[in-house]
């Protein structure tokens, strides 16, 4: 079990507006593998997408990007640039890895506007190596700037992701808005589940999702799509 969350009016204010799919972060763009999975017939309703959202959540978010975030929520953007490099070496898939770096930059982009000094400084490190930038690193400079806690970054971290799921499928007309608010609430209840554990700190990142990350891997063969991943 984890230590219970507690925040202040203001940390949740800043929950609400970093969770928001009005922020300007970019995540519009990717379906992270609903547009790929649907394509295939693989994913045609609510029942399918509940399990392509917890497969997402417990076998890649908690098991890879939650323990980057974790490693790279620090002032130290010397560990966060060597944190980004292991996204960059443990993430197999070419096209994860591009839309990470897509997403992650599209982030830091914001925080800087929002002059966050963490982000500010490292994205000239970003400039200089294009190894960096991966969105779980790219959340905790940017949630850390932002005033958050890390039980505060993780839990907005999982959010963005099942809020970006769920987005995807709604725009890509495979579930209406009540089926996609069913699916949230089906989603709150794994992440809350997983938010309850706290990973080993020696964890290293890996995940198991192959029916995604094939969909993923297809899409540039795809002749329409509407999204990048």
């Amino acid at each position: 079990m984890g230590p219970p969350m507690t925040f202040t009016p203001t940390q949740a204010l800043a929950l609400l507006q970093l969770g928001d799919s009005a922020y300007p972060a970019g995540g519009f763009a990717f379906s992270w593998g609903i547009e790929g999975l649907a394509a295939d017939g693989l994913l045609d309703g609510v029942h399918e997408l509940d399990a392509a959202i917890h497969t997402h959540l417990a076998h890649r978010w908690h098991t890879s990007d939650r323990i980057l975030l974790r490693r790279a929520f620090t002032d130290d953007l010397e560990a966060a640039a060597a944190t980004d490099r292991l996204a960059e070496a443990t993430t197999l898939s070419a096209e994860m890895r591009e839309g990470s770096h897509r997403a992650g930059r599209a982030l830091l982009g914001v925080a800087v506007k929002l002059g966050g000094p963490l982000s500010t400084t490292y994205r000239q490190m970003v400039s200089a190596d294009p190894r960096l930038g991966h969105l779980p690193v790219i959340q905790a400079l940017s949630y850390r700037d932002a005033g958050l806690t890390l039980a505060a970054a993780e839990l907005v971290s999982g959010w963005t992701l099942v809020t970006g799921l769920v987005s995807a499928a709604t725009r890509l007309g495979l579930i209406g808005h009540i089926e996609a608010q069913r699916a949230v609430t089906e989603a709150r209840k794994t992440l809350a589940d997983l938010l309850e554990t706290t990973p080993d700190p020696d964890a290293l990142p890996s995940s198991f999702t192959p029916l995604i990350d094939i969909a993923i891997t297809r899409g540039p063969t795809r002749h329409v799509r509407m999204f990048a991943t």
